[in-house]
Order: C-alpha cells, then sequence, then structure tokens
C-alpha cells in the first residue's frame, strides 16, 4: 500500500537523476569547470537526506503536502521567451521613464536583456547567467558558488548548484557608480521546477541600487522554486538591493541566500514577500571586513494558509562591524510566520554593534506567528541586542476609525499601513512601494 508523502516522516524527494544534470550541461553546451560543478554537486545531493521537521531549522516548515510529480519537473531554458507574459508592472522603469538595465525570464528562458550603453562602456556586466557564462566565463567562475551560497549548504542548495536553470549576473568594476538602478525579474508560467541564481560582485568603491523581482502565474497544478543568492560587496563599495516576491498561492519556494561585506562596505538589503504556498528561506549576512555595515528589511504578509518562514544570520567577523535587522510581518485568517534570526560575533569581532527585532501582527484568531531570536557572542566589547513581539490590533484606534465611519476592514488596513510604514520607507521606489501597499489592501478587504 502506498503512504502519502503528507503522514510519512520523511518528505518525499523530487523525481530527478544525474541524467537531468547532464542535460543541462549539452543543452548549454557549459564549459568543463561549471559541468564539474554541477557532476560534484549532485553527488552531493544524493548523499544528504531530505530536510525534515527533526532538523531544528525546519523543526516549524512542514512542505511535505508537496506533490513534486507536478512540482518537480525540471523547466529547462527552450530559447528565447515573450515579455509580454509578464505582466507590465513588474518590468516597468523604477524611476521615471529609464532605467540602467533590465533582465526578465519566463520560466528559465530569457525574456529580456538590456543594459544602458553608458554603463556598458564603463565595463558593468548586467545579463542572464548562461550569457555571462559564455562571455565572461572567468569571472563567473570565480564568485559562482565559490564565496557565499555553496552547495554544502543544505539540500536544496546541492540541488540548485546542480541544476541551476536560469540567472542574473551583475558585476560593477572598481570605481563605478551607477546611477539608474537595474532591475530583473523571474516570472514562472508553467507547473514544474525553476531554479534561478542572483549574483552580484560589486569591485571595490562600487555604487549601485539593484531591484529584482520573483512573481508567476498563477495556476491549478503546483510549481517549485528552488533559489540561490550571492551578493559581494568589495571594500567601499555601497549596494542597495530590493528583492520583492508575489508568488502565486501554488509555488513552494525554498532558497538560500547570502551576502558578504569587506571592509567599510555598506548593504542595504530590503526584501518584501506576499505570495506562495509555502516559502522557506535562508538569508545570511557576514561582515567579512572592519568597519563594514549590512542593515536587513523584511515586510511580511500571509493569508488564506499561507506559510512564510524566513530564517535570518548575522555573522560579524571582524571588528567594528554593524548589522541592523527589522522584520515585519502581518498574518491573517489560518495563515503562519517562522522567523528565526541569530547575531554572531566572531572572538576577533571586537566593537560589534548588532541589533535585531522581529515584530508579527496577527489579524485573526487562527493566524500563528513563531519567533525565535538568539545570540552567540565570543568576544567581551560589543553591543548586541534583539527584540521580538507578536500581538494582536489594538481595538481602541480601530474603535476610534470606526466610529467616525469608518469600515472596520479600512480600518485595520490604516492600521497595518502604519504598522508597515518604516520597512515601506526604506523602498527606495515610489511605485513598488504603491504595488505593495495595494497586494496588502487586496489580502485585508478580500479582493
Amino acid at each position: 500500500m502506498t503512504v502519502s508523502a503528507a503522514r510519512t516522516r520523511t518528505p518525499a524527494a523530487p523525481e530527478l537523476a544525474l541524467a537531468d544534470v547532464e542535460g543541462l550541461i549539452k543543452l548549454n553546451n557549459e564549459p568543463r569547470w561549471l559541468a564539474e560543478r554541477r557532476r560534484a554537486a549532485w553527488e552531493l545531493y544524493e548523499a544528504l537526506p531530505m530536510p525534515s521537521t527533526s532538523d531544528e531549522a525546519w523543526r516549524r516548515t512542514d512542505y511535505r503536502r508537496i506533490r513534486w510529480a507536478q512540482a518537480g519537473s525540471l523547466l529547462r531554458p527552450d530559447g528565447a521567451a515573450d515579455l509580454k507574459v509578464i505582466p507590465a508592472e513588474h518590468y516597468a522603469p523604477l524611476l521615471g521613464d529609464r532605467q540602467g538595465g533590465l533582465v526578465a525570464c519566463v520560466d528559465s528562458s530569457v525574456a529580456a536583456r538590456e543594459l544602458d550603453a553608458a554603463l556598458a562602456a564603463k565595463g558593468v556586466i548586467f545579463t542572464d547567467l548562461n550569457t555571462a557564462v559564455r562571455e565572461h566565463g572567468d569571472l563567473v567562475e570565480k564568485f559562482l558558488m565559490t564565496q557565499a551560497v555553496k552547495p554544502e549548504d543544505g539540500k536544496f542548495a546541492a540541488l540548485h548548484a546542480a541544476l541551476w536553470t536560469h540567472g542574473v549576473f551583475l558585476y560593477v568594476p572598481r570605481g563605478v557608480t551607477v546611477e539608474l538602478p537595474l532591475h530583473s525579474v523571474f516570472y514562472p508560467v508553467s507547473a514544474g521546477m525553476s531554479l534561478g541564481h542572483i549574483l552580484v560582485v560589486l569591485e571595490d568603491g562600487a555604487d549601485v541600487t539593484y531591484m529584482h523581482e520573483y512573481a508567476s502565474l498563477d495556476r491549478e497544478e503546483q510549481a517549485a522554486y528552488v533559489g540561490a543568492t550571492e551578493i559581494l560587496v568589495g571594500e567601499g563599495a555601497r549596494l542597495r538591493y530590493v528583492a520583492l516576491q508575489n508568488w502565486a498561492g501554488n509555488l513552494y519556494e525554498f532558497s538560500h541566500q547570502r551576502a558578504r561585506v569587506q571592509r567599510d562596505g555598506a548593504l542595504d538589503w530590503v526584501i518584501g514577500a506576499m505570495g506562495g504556498k509555502l516559502v522557506k528561506t535562508f538569508m545570511e549576512l557576514d561582515l567579512d571586513g572592519q568597519g563594514s555595515s549590512g542593515r536587513m528589511s523584511g515586510l511580511y504578509f500571509a493569508d488564506g494558509s499561507q506559510h512564510m518562514d524566513h530564517d535570518t544570520q548575522q555573522n560579524h567577523n571582524a571588528p567594528n562591524t554593524t548589522s541592523d535587522l527589522l522584520f515585519k510581518g502581518a498574518l491573517l485568517d489560518k495563515a503562519r510566520s517562522v522567523w528565526q534570526g541569530m547575531i554572531y560575533v566572531d572572538p576577533v569581532a571586537q566593537k560589534t554593534d548588532g541589533f535585531q527585532a522581529n515584530r508579527n501582527l496577527l489579524l485573526s484568531s487562527e493566524a500563528r506567528a513563531d519567533s525565535i531570536p538568539g545570540l552567540e557572542i565570543k568576544a567581551d566589547d560589543v553591543r548586541c541586542t534583539h527584540a521580538a513581539t507578536i500581538s494582536k490590533l489594538d481595538e481602541e484606534p480601530l474603535f476610534y476609525l470606526m466610529s467616525r465611519g469608518i469600515p472596520r476592514r479600512e480600518a485595520e488596513k490604516l492600521a497595518v499601513d502604519g504598522f508597515f510604514g518604516p520597512i515601506m520607507e526604506r523602498i527606495p521606489f515610489e511605485g513598488v512601494r504603491e504595488r505593495l501597499q495595494a497586494s496588502i489592501e487586496a489580502k485585508l478587504l478580500g479582493d
């Protein structure tokens, strides 16, 4: 008798094989170094068990209801895709009517690849990852999954390293400032699995603003996204990175994201998570150089039976480093969120200043939020603090608004807007803020 994966202790694995790896290598005519890395990652993937609720990092996230027969079939690149498949708001210019560059992928195929000529003349590279492997192989070989996300980070990281299907490569040379923002989007439309990769490299003194969007076409069959984001910020470089996720309700996400910041570098990292059936994301910030700093800001809103799990890590690996994390979430209906955060301070990282806070707002009696902050401090001259709150909307201000003729849901929306305000202010694009607010309104008002 067959027992469903949802009723067994060990989650099922996608029905993939080494032949899928070899197929990608052949399809893309990949160089030897990449082929060898894919095969090694596949070997590691096969050796690792599927994560389960027996593992501490996964104890509160049970993904056994995913149907890999639908969500696990590999969506391989199959030539150029049509940009018009993607809703226009996801690739419209972020400021005015110009942007520095655009890369868009539908399923695993490239739909747009554009870069301002003046930026290209300065040596900026902004293209899809498969093109970067062909045209800038030495750079990609140096940075791809060698310093930030690595195959050994987990089962899904190894799967991604073996089978990534598409991605974006951004490279900004030493001392170059990119005035216009860069923009990219991944938009799966088919049932199956896409594996997208973001690789960002800023050389010393570079400066850029970059936004990536994740969205998908809603359909009855399940889909999966197994992703990785790597951010490498050089000495004295500045990166403002915004990642906005609004998956359709049929999609399961499993991703690893990691940033490394060198001496006197600065990273401002903002994420917004609105969609998906289940989202499990590992986010890691490594402050590797003296005087480096990083700010991590997160906004999430879950409704229905959505499950969102963000696992964050702030690693202070050098003296005089500063990290600041603020994640805010609202939950409606039977939605659930998990936030697990850790600040680690290395013994050499004296004069560290680390802060983390997670605030959760429950908008129904059946919603649930788990918030688990943590500190691991091995230096003795530091300032590290953390905070976590889970609360309901205060009835007094709601009553005040309702007494003036505002319906309860509208009053709740005003309160939620105020709750998310500090995160919204960190997003440098007015149009993006307006889209996020519209998504929140649609959830609250049932539109």
